[in-house]
């Protein structure tokens, strides 16, 4: 079994595969009276079709080392992931090479740390490493088949950093 060791989630890094969404240092804008600093368009959501919906995953904790055996893409739009609580989960992504999964990586996030999938991104599915593995989802609704999934042959194995 190939290991995979995760490295952190930083927007340089993660940019093929799509946005990190976090606060940034300062906010683009001050709102409501001065009490409120607002980080603006934090994700390129980008939809074929249909619309924007959001959504609550209440996902169960996985443990490193971690088998990773198959990889879902989304073709008709993007997938974003917010954390409801302070902690950190794993991201497992990979190029396309062909119509399949190339060899994937996987990301730690930082407390805090959401992300949005690049529409067509090849990814793991959600793996929370605590709990609760509460996440608010913001994806497309509409028609057609939104899911291709790709099995290994041999699977991988995402081990602790």
């Amino acid at each position: 079994m190939t290991a995979i060791r995760p490295e952190p989630l930083t927007a340089g890094a993660f940019a093929a595969f799509g946005d990190v969404i976090a606060f940034k240092e300062a906010p683009d804008k001050i709102i409501n009276q001065g009490l409120c600093g607002r980080h603006h368009d934090l994700a390129r959501l980008d939809f074929t079709d249909g619309r924007a919906g959001i959504s609550l995953f209440d996902a169960q904790p996985r443990v490193l080392p971690y088998r990773l055996e198959m990889m879902e893409r989304h073709p008709l739009g993007s997938q974003a992931f917010i954390p409801l609580n302070p902690t950190s989960f794993l991201v497992i992504v990979a190029a396309d090479a062909g119509g399949a999964p190339a060899t994937p990586r996987a990301f730690l996030t930082a407390p805090g740390q959401g992300i949005n999938l690049l529409r067509n991104t090849w990814h793991g599915v959600l793996t929370p490493l605590s709990t609760p593995g509460l996440f608010a989802v913001i994806d497309r609704i509409g028609p057609g088949d939104n899911l291709e999934e790709h099995w290994f042959d041999a699977p991988y194995e995402v081990t602790p950093g």
